[in-house]
């Protein structure tokens, strides 16, 4: 009988939890490493002057004003952001510790997908291969001609790595054609994930269950599944064979709860029940 292999835990902004000012920072990374997950999940945006910042939103307040961290010097934006990690920075301290899940928050220019080697996606999972090794990390982002350039760069270069292309992103605030538009593209992903060259399916846990599991499963690909928090959602997508990867505010919860299942199972057999497979 095959037994399947218990689900991975990844902690999501480095473990911040609900403490917003916790989110991708050193003291949060720390408690994670602690609890020994499996992967640890951060967001990367780029400054004008290239350097790679952990920070999820892509804009902070300048003189009581939006600006897009794409437009600030890496000097303009630590001024103003109290809490964050160079992305050199993290990448070095999992080296040993715990694999990267890296969420790309950033795009390249239009242009620069006619040369997928040179887009910034490209850039910043080159430095990540570098420092840890393709088996140690994953690469994920919302956007279709992101995926495509890195998994073509990795081809070329020989690289096993998992890139995955993110469903289930906001679509508040848009107009409601083009939220129905996202959602289906979502709901009904094949043709963006065959265009993508997408090898790792990933989805927001609602999108996961509307489908996009299913779908994962038909075409082979493993399942990442964001961000799992509750008890009761932890319960059912820890359960072996319902997912490859879970994402969790809650890490030391999804380990907990992922560590019942052998127990469970043990019972099982013990009553006579045949376990699941």
């Amino acid at each position: 009988m095959r037994t399947r292999e218990p689900v991975l835990v990844s902690a999501h902004r480095c473990g911040a939890g609900g403490d917003r000012e916790l989110e991708n920072t050193r003291p949060a990374l720390e408690q994670a490493l602690a609890l020994d997950v499996d992967f640890v999940e951060f967001d990367v945006q780029r400054c004008a002057d290239g350097t790679l910042v952990l920070f999820h939103d892509d804009w902070l307040w300048v003189e009581g004003r939006r600006r897009w961290v794409g437009e600030l010097t890496f000097e303009e934006f630590a001024a103003r952001a109290p809490h964050f990690l160079r992305y050199d920075e993290v990448l070095t301290s999992l080296v040993g510790r715990a694999r990267a899940h890296i969420d790309l928050k950033f795009t390249s220019p239009s242009a620069a997908y006619g040369h997928p080697a040179a887009t910034y996606e490209v850039a910043a999972t080159r430095m990540a291969v570098e420092v840890l090794g393709a088996e140690n990390l994953i690469v994920t982002t919302l956007d279709d001609k992101a995926v495509r350039a890195v998994r073509d760069w990795a081809d070329d270069t020989g690289h096993d790595l998992l890139v995955g292309l993110s469903l289930g992103r906001r679509v508040a605030g848009l107009p409601w054609a083009r939220q129905v538009r996202i959602r289906l593209s979502e709901l009904r992903p094949r043709t963006r994930y065959v265009r993508s060259r997408a090898n790792l399916v990933v989805a927001k846990h609602t999108i996961a269950r509307c489908g996009v599991a299913a779908f994962a499963r038909r075409r082979g690909l493993p399942l990442l599944v964001w961000t799992v928090d509750t008890e009761e959602s932890l319960h059912y997508w820890m359960r072996p064979g319902r997912a490859w990867l879970v994402t969790s505010n809650d890490p030391a919860l999804a380990m907990e709860v992922r560590s019942a299942y052998p127990r469970r199972r043990a019972a099982r057999t013990r009553a006579g029940q045949r376990p699941a497979s």
